[in-house]
Formats: structure tokens, sequence, C-alpha cells
């Protein structure tokens, strides 16, 4: 949070400070690598036939959220639906802070989760941010003079999975099944993560600064919005849980998990796909949106909250 709004108030200053784009990219390719990398080491150690339904609805979540934003916030005053799509996008990825931020709790709660809930990540963020790209581009699509018959779904969902964002995390998650990449897992990617990550926050804060004067017009809707759509998301992906929880025995902390990772928004995978595969889009609306309010909200509110129930509903 520091490096995003030390960006925010360099570039308010005037400040000449850039960074390369090349840099940019790199930065962006070795974080989704390392979020894949993660999610395809927690699945290859874990039986996949106890993740099926708890991974679809993970899938499932990360579309729906995207059109939940595209049919409200997008209806809202001031609004473009470019920008409601990918704030939805947004949402509808996940924050690995906030991952990070629940497994802990659950411990200190003493309540039992599935070891590979880490690894329903990548099933819940691709899908929203491929879902993402591809409802924005049809729309821009239309907009251009297309009638809907004439848009071709296909080649875009193609081209938003060909995209780098998109690949890298696909590449990481399919390395990590398949090869056996903890040594250099442990050596390179871990340790530099968090160090690119700052660095990544401070560009996405300078961008965010030269687009306020967009956010000031629209900032009331988009407040509104990151902060209760973090906790419908959350009682969304808590009730499917429990109905896997009922069908599999998928446990209550694994359904905390799940709920959690919906409530989130992506603070690492999303910002750069999203910059990319919807350039429209104004980056200080939807990472504004997600991490000056929905971000606080998932990690003070929606934690506490899911890790309550679950208490209740273990006889605590």
């Amino acid at each position: 949070m520091g490096f995003l709004i030390g960006g925010i108030v360099v570039a308010s200053l005037g400040s000449q400070l850039a960074i390369p784009d090349s840099i940019y990219r790199f930065i962006s390719f070795f974080l989704l690598m390392k979020i894949g990398l993660t999610g395809g080491i927690a699945i290859r150690n874990s039986n996949f036939s106890e993740i099926l339904l708890p991974a679809l609805a993970a899938v499932l979540l990360g579309i729906v959220i995207v059109f939940i934003s595209r049919y409200t916030l997008a209806k809202l005053p001031g609004i473009t639906v470019p920008d409601a799509v990918a704030t939805g996008g947004l949402f509808g990825a996940v924050s690995g802070s906030t991952l990070a931020a629940v497994l802990p709790q659950l411990d200190s709660a003493k309540i039992p989760y599935e070891a590979w809930t880490a690894a329903l990540y990548p099933f819940m963020d691709i899908p929203a941010l491929v879902t993402a790209i591809v409802v924005a581009s049809l729309y821009i699509t239309k907009q251009t003079g297309k009638t809907s018959e004439n848009v071709e779904i296909w080649p875009i969902i193609k081209e938003s999975l060909q995209s780098s964002a998109v690949t890298a995390l696909l590449l990481g998650v399919a390395l990590g099944i398949l090869t056996k990449p903890e040594p250099v897992y442990e050596s390179f990617f871990d340790p530099l993560f968090r160090g690119f990550l700052s660095v990544l926050m401070i560009i996405m804060g300078m961008e965010a600064a030269q687009r306020m004067n967009e956010l000031r017009k629209v900032a009331q809707w988009f407040a509104i919005y990151a902060f209760i759509a973090p906790i419908l998301h959350g009682f969304l992906a808590f009730g499917l849980g429990l109905i896997i929880h009922k069908l599999t025995g998928f446990s209550i902390g694994g359904a905390v998990v799940l709920a959690v990772i919906a409530a989130s928004s992506s603070d690492i995978s999303g910002p750069p796909t999203l910059r990319a595969g919807i350039p429209s889009a104004n980056p200080s609306a939807y990472i504004g949106a997600s991490t000056a309010i929905g971000t606080p909200v998932a990690i003070a509110v929606c934690i506490p909250l899911f890790i309550g129930i679950a208490e209740v509903m273990l006889g605590r």
C-alpha cells in the first residue's frame, strides 16, 4: 500500500521519474509467473479429485463477478462499460496478500482447511481476467459498428489467452504441475517477489495519479461498489462452499478460504493484465477502487466475518 501511495505522491508533485516500459513488462512477467508457479505446485501436490468441485466453483465465481459488475456498476451515471468490466475483472481476480492473510488466521482459530485451497487462486483469477477482457472486447467491437451477429467470440478468447500476461500465468501453472520447479522457485521467484511487487505498485500509483481527474467524476459510485462488492462476492462463494461441503465433505475452513478469495480483489495479476487487455479502461478507477477500499474491506471485514460464521457453525 505504501509504495502505491508513494507513486501517487511523486506523480502528483510533477516528478520526472519514469520507469521504462521494458522494465514494467519484465516485472509483470515475473510476478505472474510466480503466482502461476505457486498455484501449479499446490495443484501437483494435491489429489485433483478433491479439488474438482471447489475448482469449478472458483471458475464460476470468477466469471459471475465480472457480469455482476457489467450489469450493475456499468448502469450507474458517468461510468463507462470498459471501466465497469475492468473493475469486475479486478474484483473477480484474486489478491495474493488477502489469501496470505486468511490462512494464518484460520490456523490461529484452529479451523481446519484443506492444504490445497491456495491452489484455487488461478481457477478464479484467470477466468475472471479473461472474461473481463473478452466482455470488454465484445462491447468495444460492437461500438465500432459491427452487429452482434458479426462478432466472433473465439478469436477474442484466443487473443486473450495469447496475451503476455495471461500466457505468463498459464505457463507458470503448467510448469508448476508438470515439472518440479521448487529449487528455482525458492531461490529466485520467492525471494524477489515482494521487491518487484513494490516497484509495480509505484508504477501503478504513478499511472493512477495521472488519471485522477477522471476518477473524481465518478469516485462515489466506485467507492460504494468497492465497499459492497467484497461482502456480496464473499457470501456467494461461502454459499457455494457450503453446498460443496454437503456434497463432498469439503471443510468449513475451505469454504472460508473460497469466500475470502472471492471477496478479495487482485493486487498482482489483475492490474497488468487489465492494463494490457482493456487499454481503454481507466486504471485510476479500477485500481483505486480495489486498493483504497476493496482490499481493506476484504481483510478487515470479510476475513473476521467468515471466520466468525465458521466458528458458529462448528459450535464454538
